[in-house]
């Protein structure tokens, strides 16, 4: 009887296991064809304490858009698989990319250095640790991570730059200007270091050396639209009218598509008493970008000053409606 048990209960586990197996395979199958949810579904009422289960169901949250899930499903599991082992391997870096998505960056770094080490040239792993590491204020590290990335020495005054237009992108400009100062320092004349410390300290309203900084970037390289628009800014800042506009133009000749100048033009000649100008310049820079409110805004004042209340209103109107848009 007791062997006859054994053997009965034998088959009833094998059984069990043989299902699981079958059921991982199929939620595999089915984040193949990125179908997540079906792949959530097919794993339902199974152990998550199962390491199989666990992993493709962290896997499956993670693909799914459900960091937080990704995470409980996976911080269990990580160290008891093998070193180097495939499942080990995956675990550890979906659980990184799930750490950063959910915002605990402290997490994510040792997992994600761990992937690294075994997927160093992985350009989107590399953006995403240099960018936890700018988060986590650790700027050496992740000139080191945006150097790999772009196949430039680490020490270089091009990885500096890198790493600083990284920086000024997540709002990080402390760390960028020490970044560009020392890009600047390894090599006075590498394109766009200056414009983007002009660009920092225009943001501070440090007017007269963000047009320092801008005239020396423009010395380096005449044809950078951007540098004649941005010291167009600064001009119209310090209200030095005639100067902008000189600026401004040069930028809308070498690139007519950028609204920015238009925009700036648009104040500039509104100040000067052109108001005719002024709404040239800003039908224009409608016509590039039709949903920017500070275009369509200053050309509802403009019209205004030409009489032209109707069509004022209409501006104002978008102007007003555009508000409340995110990034508008």
């Amino acid at each position: 009887m007791k062997t006859a048990l054994a053997v009965g209960m034998l088959v009833v586990a094998t059984a069990s296991v043989d299902e699981i197996d079958a059921r991982v395979a199929e939620a595999r199958g089915l984040l193949g064809q990125d179908k997540p949810a079906a792949a959530l579904e097919r794993l339902a009422g199974l152990d998550l304490g199962d390491p199989r289960v666990g992993l493709v169901t962290g896997v499956a949250h993670y693909h799914a858009g459900d960091a937080v899930k990704a995470v409980e499903a996976l911080t269990p599991l990580v160290n008891r698989f093998p070193e180097g082992s495939l499942e080990r391997r995956e675990a550890v870096q979906v659980l990184g990319l799930a750490n950063v998505i959910a915002g605990r960056l402290a997490e994510a770094l040792p997992l994600l250095e761990e992937t690294r080490l075994w997927a160093a040239d992985n350009l989107e792993l590399n953006q995403i640790l240099g960018n936890a590491y700018i988060q986590t204020q650790k700027p050496d590290k992740a000139r080191g991570c945006f150097a790999q990335a772009f196949g430039v020495p680490g020490d270089s005054a091009a990885a500096h730059l890198l790493a600083a237009q990284m920086m000024v992108r997540v709002e990080q400009e402390n760390l960028a200007e020490a970044e560009l100062r020392q890009a600047i320092q390894k090599d006075p004349r590498l394109p766009q270091a200056h414009f983007l410390l002009g660009q920092i300290a225009l943001f501070r309203g440090r007017l007269e050396e963000a047009i320092e900084l801008t005239r020396q970037e423009i010395a380096l390289n005449p044809g950078n639209a951007s540098a004649w628009s941005q010291l167009g800014d600064a001009q119209v800042r310090r209200q030095a009218w005639d100067e902008a506009a000189g600026a401004l133009q040069r930028s809308i000749w070498i690139n007519p598509y950028y609204s920015a100048p238009y925009i700036l033009l648009g104040r500039t000649y509104m100040k000067k008493g052109q108001p005719g100008t002024a709404e040239s310049m800003l039908r224009r820079a409608v016509e590039y970008d039709p949903n920017n409110k500070a275009a369509h805004y200053l050309l509802g004042q403009v019209l205004q000053q030409l009489g032209r209340a109707e069509e004022a209103s209409k501006e104002l109107e978008i102007a007003a409606r555009l508000q409340g848009q995110p990034g508008r």
